[in-house]
């Protein structure tokens, strides 16, 4: 899995967490089935919510492989409210297929994040997956 985090704005506060993170305490976790239109992040801005980051044609292809190659037996990561904390791939390519469920783990509680306020441009991308 690629490194990734997960950010968005609590208050007057930006939080990010690591989501390799996210994924290792899930793992403590249960999955269960939620209904696709319970997501309300697949009718929000999601992937493009900067000047610098354009859903131009190229953006949009390498979003697309992404989702190409997002397999639907990981399940997707919710907070304790329900909100999207990682899996936005896997929801487009179960969207595309039509099914109206998708597996998903709700964090409950919705751990502490792992940075606020810090500019997520700062933060390590390795070049590997990990």
């Amino acid at each position: 899995m690629r490194k990734q985090y997960h950010t968005r704005q609590v208050g007057s506060a930006r939080h990010t967490w690591d989501v390799h993170h996210l994924v290792r305490h899930a793992q403590t976790q249960r999955a269960n089935l939620v209904p696709l239109s319970s997501i309300s992040e697949v009718d929000e801005m999601w992937w493009f919510q900067t000047d610098d980051d354009l859903p131009t044609p190229r953006a949009i292809a390498a979003h697309m492989a992404l989702v190409n190659e997002a397999d639907l037996k990981y399940p997707i990561l919710l907070c304790s409210e329900g909100r999207l904390m990682d899996g936005m791939h896997r929801v487009v390519k179960a969207l595309l297929e039509g099914r109206e469920t998708i597996l998903a783990i709700r964090l409950t509680p919705t751990p502490e994040p792992h940075f606020v306020n810090v500019d997520t441009s700062t933060l390590p991308y390795p070049d590997e997956d990990v």
